[in-house]
């Protein structure tokens, strides 16, 4: 868990929005009994979480495939070689969706814009530093020989959390 109290209240706002602005069918589905709080998917979503990227060509023909994900800050990071489809289809259209699910049991599903963590001319993000450390302390150092990786940050402007057994859940999490 890596969010601060202020990144949790945010991540609650944006979860509780997004629900509020959903369709009536998503709503009977995602109940407060089937969800969970911001601070319970914070301890939910630790490690690396496979994603299922969609991205949109430059014919507006949507492709999805799967990255690495890390939740960090309230925040989904993922990284990719620069020479991916996927990377080229960012650069152009950096709208993207996100969904992590777990067999029945958990389904987080976001929709936002990403942000380069680390530009093609090697300057990278003031965040870079910590999320960095986070990914190597992960993978460890050997990871990052690549020269051609690019870590992208998915800036959320919708997201729903799905959970059949939230309890269990965060028994599992503990």
């Amino acid at each position: 868990m890596y969010e601060t109290e202020p990144e949790t209240r945010e991540l609650q706002t944006l979860i509780d929005a997004s629900l509020g602005r959903s369709t009536a069918h998503l709503q009977s589905i995602i109940t407060g009994e089937r969800s969970l709080t911001a601070e319970q998917l914070t301890r939910v979503l630790t490690g690396m979480c496979v994603l299922v990227l969609s991205t949109v060509t430059a014919k507006g023909e949507p492709r999805v495939s799967a990255v690495d994900g890390h939740f960090l800050h309230g925040r989904w990071v993922f990284g990719t070689a620069r020479g991916a489809a996927k990377a080229r289809h960012l650069s152009a259209r950096p709208a993207a969706s996100v969904a992590h699910v777990r067999g029945e049991e958990l389904g987080v599903f976001v929709h936002g814009t990403v942000e380069e963590l680390v530009a093609a001319d090697g300057s990278t993000h003031p965040d870079w530093p910590p999320i960095h450390e986070h990914l190597r302390g992960f993978y460890g150092d050997t990871s990052f020989d690549w020269d051609d990786v690019v870590y992208y940050r998915l800036r959320p402007t919708w997201m729903t959390v799905y959970a059949t057994e939230p309890d269990r859940l965060l028994a599992q999490a503990s």
